[in-house]
């Protein structure tokens, strides 16, 4: 009759989509290699708080509150990183990064994300248990963690061939 040719119709195409659907997700592997290279970042990975200094145009040292808000993305294949400084109670960096592996190069890409509209996408690479990420080839940013166990990041900018220290951040894991 009509009514079970329907009926079978129906489960027909139900149980077809579930085998799509169960086929599809037993396709999705995850990128096993990003995850190895992602993990030597782990030691960046959480909640973060503390102080730091930049030095103005000026030539004066302006200090700051920083928090940083690191975690594993996409099943542990990118790492997102939330920062927000403040100073005399006002925001004066809000930004958001992704780290991802970058295959072809064999290092790391950081994209960087500001509240002012700026964006940027950097090298970054893992050197002596440090993370560099370099927004152009005269200024780089070194990550690690110091003997204490906090969050060091040290700015840099190279004029005529020396390295010129302008920003350093000091947090504690929360």
């Amino acid at each position: 009759s009509k009514g079970k040719l329907m009926k079978r119709l129906i489960l027909t195409l139900i149980l077809s989509l579930i085998y799509s659907i169960a086929g599809f997700s037993q396709s999705l592997e995850v990128d096993k290699k990003a995850q190895d290279e992602l993990e030597k970042l782990s030691f960046i990975v959480g909640q973060w708080e503390g102080e730091g200094w930049m030095m103005g145009r000026d030539g004066t040292k302006h200090t700051f509150t920083q928090t940083e808000n690191v975690q594993y993305k996409l099943d542990n294949t990118a790492i997102l990183i939330e920062g927000i400084g403040t100073s005399g109670g006002q925001i004066i960096h809000n930004a958001l990064a992704v780290v991802r592996f970058n295959h072809e190069d064999a290092d790391y890409t950081f994209n960087s994300y500001l509240a002012t509209g700026q964006t940027g996408e950097f090298k970054g690479e893992i050197m002596d248990g440090k993370f560099y990420w370099f927004p152009n080839e005269n200024m780089r940013y070194i990550i690690e963690l110091n003997e204490d166990g906090h969050w060091l990041e040290v700015g840099e900018i190279n004029q005529n061939g020396s390295w010129f220290q302008f920003f350093e951040m000091r947090l504690e894991k929360v």
